[in-house]
C-alpha cells in the first residue's frame, strides 16, 4: 500500500464485468489509500436483453456504489469537453481495462505513468478483441493476463508484467473471463506500485511472434465438421460461449448444439453423418473422430437432451447435419 507521499491521481476507463474486479482492487481499503480516482469513464448506457431495458455497465455500478463521479462519453477523440476535463485532473497513470474505445494520442500522452492497460492474454499472443475466447477455442493449456503501456498500435505496446494462468480441460470462456478478471485485479496494482517507485521497467514486444484474436463473428459458431477434428469442434464450443456458441442444420433448419464432447469410443464414421444407438447421438467428424451431441435445441423449440430430442425426430440412415 502507498502512504499519502505517494498517492497516486488515477482515472479509471472500461465497461464491463471484466473490469470490474480491478476498479474495486484499487478503492479497497488496504489498496485505496494509495489512490485517489477522481473520475471513471465508462460507455454510455445501453439497452438490454428482449425488452431493451436501459442498463447501466458494470463499472458504472460499482463506481457510483463507491462514491466516485463517472462520465460516459459517446465518444472520445475529439472530444473537447472531455479532454480539458482530463486535463485538469493530471493524472499520474489511466488504468484502461475492457473499455472497449481506441485511447487517442492526446490521451496516452497525458499521465506521467502512461496508459495501463490489463489484456487477457500473454502477449503478443492472441493480441485483439477477443484474447479468452480464441485461446480457448484453440486449444490453448496455457493463457493469463498481461499488463502493458498501451500506444496507437493494436496492443502493441511495452509489457509491463504478466501472468500466466492455466485453462482448465472443462473450462470454457465464461469461466475464464472470470478468473483471469479477477486475478488480473491485483496484477494492475502491483504494476502501479513498480511503475510508482521505479522498479519496474517495460519490456518491448516480439511483434515477429504476435497472433490475431479478432472480433467473433457469428459464423464462427458454425460446426463445420469436415474441416475440424471432434477436439477442434469442442475447443470451439467451448470458446465461443456464450456467444455465437455451436450450430449446424438438420433438414435445412437450423440446429443450436448446447452440451458435447468427443466419443472416443464411436465408430468412425463420415463427416457429419448421424449415428443413434440407446439415446446416444454422435456425429462424425474430421480425421475418423467423432463427437456425441448431448444438449440440443431445433429451430423454434426449447432446448432438450438427445434422449428427448430422438423420441420426438426419428433418425433416417444417412442423414447427415450441416
Amino acid at each position: 500500500m502507498n502512504d499519502g507521499a505517494t498517492r497516486l491521481r488515477l482515472v479509471f476507463c472500461g465497461t464491463p464485468q471484466f473490469a470490474v474486479p480491478t476498479l474495486e482492487a484499487l478503492v479497497r481499503p488496504e489498496n485505496g489509500a494509495g489512490y485517489e480516482i477522481p473520475l471513471v469513464v465508462t460507455q454510455p448506457d445501453r439497452p438490454v436483453g428482449r425488452k431493451q431495458v436501459l442498463t447501466a455497465p458494470p463499472v458504472k455500478q460499482i463506481a457510483l456504489a463507491n462514491g466516485l463521479e463517472v462520465t460516459q462519453p459517446e465518444k472520445i477523440k475529439n472530444n473537447q469537453d472531455f479532454r480539458a476535463r482530463l486535463e485538469a485532473i493530471a493524472p499520474d497513470a489511466i488504468i484502461v481495462v475492457a473499455y472497449g474505445r481506441i485511447i487517442p494520442k492526446w490521451m496516452l500522452d497525458l499521465p506521467r505513468l502512461g496508459c495501463i492497460n490489463l489484456h487477457g492474454s500473454l502477449l503478443p499472443k492472441y493480441r485483439g478483441a477477443a484474447p479468452i475466447q480464441w485461446a480457448v477455442a484453440m486449444g490453448e493449456t496455457i493463457t493469463g493476463n498481461t499488463t502493458m503501456l498501451l500506444e496507437e498500435g493494436l496492443d502493441t505496446g511495452p509489457i509491463l508484467l504478466q501472468q500466466p494462468i492455466p485453462i482448465l480441460p472443462e473450462q470454457n470462456a465464461v469461466d475464464l473471463f472470470t478468473e483471469l478478471s479477477v486475478q488480473g485485479a491485483p496484477l494492475v496494482v502491483e504494476t502501479l506500485a513498480g511503475l510508482a517507485n521505479g522498479t519496474l521497467k517495460p519490456q518491448p514486444q516480439d511483434h515477429e511472434k504476435a497472433t490475431l484474436a479478432r472480433i467473433l463473428e457469428r459464423e464462427d459458431g458454425h460446426m463445420d465438421f469436415a474441416a475440424h477434428t471432434a477436439t477442434e469442434l469442442w475447443n470451439r464450443w467451448r470458446g465461443f460461449q456464450p456467444w455465437p456458441g455451436a450450430f449446424t442444420a438438420l433438414d435445412g433448419k437450423k440446429l443450436i448444439v448446447h452440451r458435447l464432447r468427443p466419443d472416443s469410443d464411436a465408430t468412425a464414421t463420415k463427416p457429419g453423418l448421424l449415428l443413434h444407438a440407446d439415446g446416444r447421438l454422435v456425429v462424425g467428424c474430421a480425421a475418423g473422430t467423432a463427437l456425441e451431441l448431448l444438449e440440443l435445441q431445433p429451430e423454434g423449440k426449447n432446448r432438450m437432451t438427445a434422449a428427448e430430442f430422438l423420441r420426438g425426430n426419428p433418425i433416417a440412415p444417412g442423414t447427415r447435419l450441416g
